[in-house]
C-alpha cells in the first residue's frame, strides 16, 4: 500500500484519539528512514502538548493500529507535538501562519543559511516570515528544511 494511503487511514484512526485527549490532529507522516519505518503522528492543543497527551495517544492509537493493521511491516510509531512538524507542502505555510519557523535554505540568502521567525505565509512563490520585527521573503525553492518550532524553544537574543 502507498504511504499516502496509509496516512489517509492512520489520519482517520488517529484523528478521534486526538479529540479525546482534547488535542488536535495536525499532520501523519509515513516514511522510511535509514532502513527503518517511521510513523509520525502530530498533535496541537492549546496550552501545548504534554508528554502525557503524547503518550496517552501513541498507547490508544497502537491498539487501534494493531486491530486494523493496515502497514504489512514493522514500523515505530513517534506521537509528539506539532512544533516539531516539519514544513512540506506549499499549503502548509498558509496553514500555520502566525506560528514560529526555522528555515533552512540550500544557499545563502542576505548572508544567512538559517532563519527563524513568525511565519506570514506563501505568496509568489515566496515564504513570508517576520525576522526580529524585518519582514524577510525566502524563495519557496529555496529552502532545504522548514518546520515549526516549538515557542518555548524560541530564543530571544
Amino acid at each position: 500500500m502507498k504511504s499516502d494511503k496509509i496516512e489517509k487511514i492512520v489520519f482517520d484512526l488517529a484523528e478521534p484519539v486526538a479529540r479525546d485527549r482534547g488535542c488536535e490532529l495536525v499532520d501523519v507522516q509515513y516514511l522510511r528512514e535509514a532502513g527503518e519505518w517511521f510513523l509520525r503522528v502530530y498533535i496541537d492543543k492549546p496550552g501545548g502538548v504534554s508528554i502525557d497527551d503524547c503518550g496517552a495517544i501513541s498507547e490508544e492509537l497502537g491498539r487501534r493500529l494493531d486491530r486494523v493493521d493496515p502497514i504489512p511491516h514493522s514500523y515505530i510509531l513517534e506521537v509528539s507535538s506539532s512544533g516539531e512538524k516539519p514544513l512540506r507542502k506549499d499549503e502548509e505555510f498558509d496553514k500555520f501562519a502566525g506560528r514560529m519557523v526555522l528555515i533552512n535554505t540550500f544557499s545563502p540568502i542576505d548572508g544567512k543559511k538559517v532563519f527563524q521567525g513568525r511565519l506570514a505565509g506563501l505568496v509568489d512563490g515566496k515564504v513570508k516570515i517576520n525576522v526580529e520585527g524585518a519582514a524577510v521573503d525566502i524563495p519557496r525553492d529555496k529552502i532545504s528544511k522548514a518546520r515549526l518550532v516549538v515557542e518555548d524553544e524560541v530564543h530571544e537574543p
